[in-house]
């Protein structure tokens, strides 16, 4: 029996921004209203674990209010359709796994998980509630938002290579591919593996040989999917 066509997928905050959440960089560099460096890097959590722990309890709260959009829901479909389909995300919410879709990987963490702040193998998932000063892991240091912080080391980055190498076609949707090393997972790919960019700005965005889809990832990739569904492959001719 002939394995199911692997579709790779890599999204950014486009597909997010559908379901209610705010892009991660808005154009005047600020996140929810803050410098990206007060809440987003190492010497912030040092400076003031307070103010970042309110900023991603905050976040985290946003987050559970939102629900999975139409772009979600089809790469889900698609997946139980009985095509291979492995997410690669650079979001750190959960919306591709609340909508069904069972093989995501976080490049940039995952704000519904605390993390030790000295030994990261050490996750707990937030079922409700945030992190508050005073909660601490197993070893007793204080508790962490589990995501990747710019000057950080993106830990499965090379996991997300082996699966772009593995891809009989990579989609890439909602990212302006400007946030490294993420962005250059494209290069990993094989010389031939088709690869297109779901985007309202796709055409300024798309590398050579990246087909532009200019739209957003809610009209984009379920147009794609009911196509691929019913040809039974990933064609695009």
């Amino acid at each position: 029996m002939a394995a199911s066509p692997h579709l790779v997928v890599f999204t950014g905050s486009g597909i997010s921004a559908e379901s209610g959440i705010k892009t991660f960089r808005a154009s005047d560099g600020l996140w929810e209203n803050h410098p990206v460096e007060d809440v987003a890097t190492p010497q912030a959590w040092q400076r003031n674990p307070q103010q970042v722990l309110d900023f991603y309890n905050q976040r985290r709260e946003q987050i559970r209010r939102a629900k999975p959009n139409a772009a979600h829901k089809a790469l889900a479909a698609l997946e139980q359709g009985g095509f291979s389909v492995s997410i690669i995300t650079q979001n750190i919410d959960d919306l591709h796994e609340r909508a069904g879709s069972r093989h995501v990987l976080h490049l940039h963490g995952e704000i519904l998980k605390a993390r030790s702040s000295i030994d990261e193998r050490m996750r707990y998932p937030l079922h409700k509630g945030g992190i508050e000063l005073g909660h601490v892991c197993d070893k007793g240091s204080q508790l962490r938002p589990d995501v990747v912080w710019f000057g950080e080391s993106v830990p499965l980055f090379a996991e997300a290579c082996e699966l772009v190498s593995q891809a009989d076609f990579l989609l890439v949707v909602g990212t302006s591919l400007a946030v490294m090393p993420a962005a250059s997972l494209l290069s990993y790919i094989d010389y031939d593996t088709p690869c297109a960019l779901v985007d309202p700005e796709a055409d300024s965005l798309s590398p050579p040989g990246v087909l532009a889809i200019n739209t957003t990832a809610g009209e984009g990739v379920p147009a794609l999917v009911n196509r691929w569904k019913q040809q039974g492959n990933l064609l695009l001719s």
